[in-house]
């Protein structure tokens, strides 16, 4: 299915446009998927069983409480292998852990990180290194679907959605595989709140929104709303105001944006001191360094 496509075809049917990232955005889905579903995988697939407590800190920090909270699975990856490798405690349990070239030039070269652009390099190259990263990626989808439901949306999202839906054009945009998205959002009852569900295989959240507006939304009128760097970098590179939904904090975030960053937005009063405030508050939730680096 060509996703690309087709949100290069969204009508637009407002003047308003608003991206949403999906998982610790709309559901408290982080903590159950990074813990139960990709640390157990990354541990076992990569070796990591002697130094477990040490693999669970990287992965978790990595995932969850830092600055690349959000990112896309393969990228958590490379991230999680550079930090591991700079930690003394895995050399000394015997453990010699280092980059994966393969994969370091899969990602500089591939924008949609999936698992349909990864099997198609893995079935042209044969490399081994691509062949595990596919088999943990496809375990964390299995343990994904057989353990993640029923887990509502934040409170106030489903206000928010409603609230929003008469005024603006809105999409879910995610590093989440669609699959995953479309069962999360459908379970729940939301997805109809939304003109169109955009997941990893429509590329970065980035080219979500560039492909979404396609330059069709005058200036001020593109809003992310997102728990994670890389939604604000999304943001930033589309010329975007950017709302957060703080770390820790996601219900009075929410409840915030319902009751005043909606109006805010519609009647132009976003940019400026309020976006800054926001912007203030976020930076502060996500530390760039681990605490066994400081």
């Amino acid at each position: 299915m060509d996703y690309v496509a087709q949100l290069k075809a969204l009508p637009k049917q407002h003047d308003f446009f608003i991206g949403i990232d999906s998982d610790g955005c709309v559901f408290d889905t982080m903590e159950i998927k990074q813990k139960e579903c990709f640390c157990p995988a990354v541990i076992k697939h990569f070796g990591l069983q002697a130094a477990s407590k040490y693999a669970r800190e990287v992965w978790e920090f990595v995932n969850l409480y830092s600055r690349d909270r959000g990112c896309n699975r393969f990228v958590a990856v490379q991230k999680a292998l550079k930090l591991i490798g700079e930690r003394d405690v895995f050399a000394e349990r015997g453990l010699k852990v280092t980059n994966i070239p393969a994969l370091d030039a899969w990602l500089k070269g591939e924008s949609k990180l999936g698992n349909p652009t990864l099997e198609a390099k893995v079935k042209a190259t044969n490399d081994p290194a691509l062949t595990k990263l596919l088999a943990w990626s496809k375990e964390v989808n299995k343990r994904i679907e057989d353990m993640v439901y029923g887990v509502p949306p934040f409170p106030w999202v489903r206000q928010s959605l409603e609230k929003i839906r008469p005024k603006a054009d809105a999409i879910c945009v995610s590093q989440t595989p669609v699959e995953a998205l479309e069962r999360e959002w459908e379970e729940h009852k939301i997805n109809h709140l939304v003109n169109f569900i955009a997941g990893q295989e429509a590329g970065t959240k980035t080219e979500h929104i560039k492909y979404a507006t396609g330059g069709r939304y005058a200036s001020g009128k593109v809003l992310m709303i997102g728990d994670a760097h890389g939604d604000l970098k999304a943001a930033k590179s589309n010329n975007a105001l950017f709302f957060a939904i703080v770390p820790g904090r996601e219900e009075l975030s929410w409840k915030r944006f319902y009751e005043e960053g909606t109006e805010k937005f519609f009647n132009g009063t976003f940019a400026g001191a309020y976006q800054q405030e926001l912007l203030k508050e976020f930076d502060a939730a996500l530390p760039e360094k681990a605490p066994w680096q400081k």
